[in-house]
């Protein structure tokens, strides 16, 4: 089992060579198994009229859940990306402090509540990404994100930063590609952070569309329709992939149930932190005369199944144009994106300028439980970066462009 995360000043001072703000991402880890509730504790039926929307609730009503930058508002993330660049800065060390909004700031802060605490998402539109190189793009972005929360690695190789492209991996290989590099459907999941922000600097020429989902709709749908697979979820029975990014000690894999019940608390919320595409792609440790751990029963596999049409059935779709921000909270909510093609070499927009792949810039932030954070039975629970995935001591890095 894990330890929390305590370090001497010493040591948090030797971080700061290492990571600009002395926090280090915490990673994936197994949970603290004596704070897992059972499936009975699990209410039958969640009645909150903030977190349990349906599609229909939206779908025709874009102003409940978008909004469109002024031409004020563009000036200043405009006028505070160029005065951050001027500073030579490391985009590594972006934080709120150094990426003052006076008029955007306290929106945002609401905006944040009704993340943690409501419906868990928005849509922000009309970034100018057309007219801004990427260096201002993302410096824009990742000073926006510093009102959420705090950045976290995605991947072994450091990325605060991150890139949703087509880098021609197989994903055919799931025990060794992470999908975002790739053009395939991904399916229902959450990440591993408590927000996930995706900036659209480019369209595919067809598919790449997004859904979301409410997590307790889903929740309250599969405890009514298959509660059998509701029960099954909330059982740390689950096996999940760290696909290599491993830190010295740690296993290649860790296990844990699906949805879970705040710990230790009053009005305890249900939450849920699942891929399932770290669920499947474990044959190599559960085949074979050498296997580690039990494969995918039947009934898992069935549970897959249900849990993903379900979601399809009850989810929001939405299309991401350049320039939209879509925000949103994994605690609340599960999301999905349709498999997608490129424009072919050589295309050119109605401005006469080559066409370049689908692109998406990718935030994970995190909120710690101090900071409004919702409750994990996790020794994390109330670390500025839990969550993301750290390998070692990698440096977090901010690269402009998928690598």
């Amino acid at each position: 089992m894990a330890p929390a995360a305590t370090f001497s000043s010493t040591h948090q001072q030797d971080l700061k060579h290492i990571f600009p703000d002395g926090l280090k991402t915490s990673g994936q880890h197994p949970p603290l198994f004596d704070q897992l509730q059972p499936y009975p504790e699990f209410p039958q039926e969640i009645t909150s009229t903030s977190t349990v929307w349906k599609a229909e609730d939206y779908s025709n009503h874009a102003e409940r859940w978008t909004h469109v930058f002024s031409n004020e508002e563009i000036a200043e993330l405009s006028h505070a990306a160029d005065n951050f660049i001027a500073s030579d800065t490391p985009l590594t060390g972006i934080t709120r402090d150094l990426f003052p909004l006076p008029i955007l700031g306290s929106f945002f802060g609401a905006v944040r509540n009704e993340l943690l605490n409501g419906k868990g998402f928005i849509l922000f539109k009309g970034l100018p990404v057309d007219d801004w190189s990427l260096q201002k793009s993302a410096v824009a972005y990742m000073g926006l994100g510093s009102y959420f929360g705090y950045f976290t690695s995605q991947n072994g190789r450091g990325h605060v930063l991150g890139h949703v492209k087509d880098l021609g991996a197989d994903a055919s290989q799931p025990d060794k590609v992470r999908i975002y590099r790739t053009n395939a459907k991904q399916f229902f999941h959450t990440d591993e952070t408590d927000f996930v922000g995706l900036l659209c600097i480019a369209k595919a020429l067809e598919g790449g569309e997004s859904d979301i989902v409410s997590t307790h709709h889903v929740f309250n749908t599969l405890q009514r329709e298959h509660p059998d697979v509701a029960e099954l979820m909330c059982t740390p029975c689950w096996y999940f992939d760290r696909k290599g990014e491993v830190s010295e000690g740690e296993e290649p894999y860790y296990r844990s149930s699906i949805f879970y019940l705040e710990p230790n608390s009053e009005s305890p919320r249900v939450w849920a932190k699942f891929d399932p595409m770290n669920v499947v792609s474990l044959a190599r440790f559960s085949e074979g005369p050498s296997a580690k751990i039990p494969p995918l029963s039947d009934a898992q596999k069935r549970a897959l199944t249900i849990f993903d049409d379900t979601c399809q059935r009850l989810a929001l779709h939405m299309i991401l144009d350049p320039g939209d921000i879509q925000l949103l909270s994994n605690m609340q909510v599960f999301h999905a994106r349709t498999a997608y093609k490129d424009y072919p070499p050589g295309s050119v927009d109605e401005r006469g300028r080559e066409r370049v792949r689908r692109h998406l810039m990718r935030l994970w932030l995190s909120v710690p439980e101090s900071e409004g954070g919702w409750r994990t039975p996790f020794h994390d629970t109330d670390d500025k970066k839990r969550g993301g995935v750290q390998v070692d001591l990698t440096p977090p890095v901010c690269p402009y462009d998928a690598e």
